[in-house]
């Protein structure tokens, strides 16, 4: 179950799109900075298929500029 924290930074003028799109997504918490035009995206994937679907799924998202892992955790069995 890796759980990653990123900061999402929005294409110009799209973080509200941005926002949207990412809470689309599944297994996306977000949480939008109060003062800077960037996002906090929090991922909590049950397995590997899930996580790389995801990873896919932001690779391909048109609002999104760029994405910085910032924390990672995975517990192995």
């Amino acid at each position: 179950m890796p759980i990653l924290s990123y900061l999402a930074m929005p294409q110009k003028g799209a973080r509200e799109k941005l926002c949207a799109d990412l809470s689309a997504l599944e297994f996306c918490q977000v949480i939008p900075a109060e003062n800077q035009d960037v996002v906090i995206l929090v991922t909590d994937t049950p397995d590997e298929i899930s996580e790389e679907n995801l990873q896919k799924a932001l690779k391909h998202m048109p609002s999104l500029q760029s994405l910085s892992l910032t924390f990672g955790y995975d517990e192995k069995e």
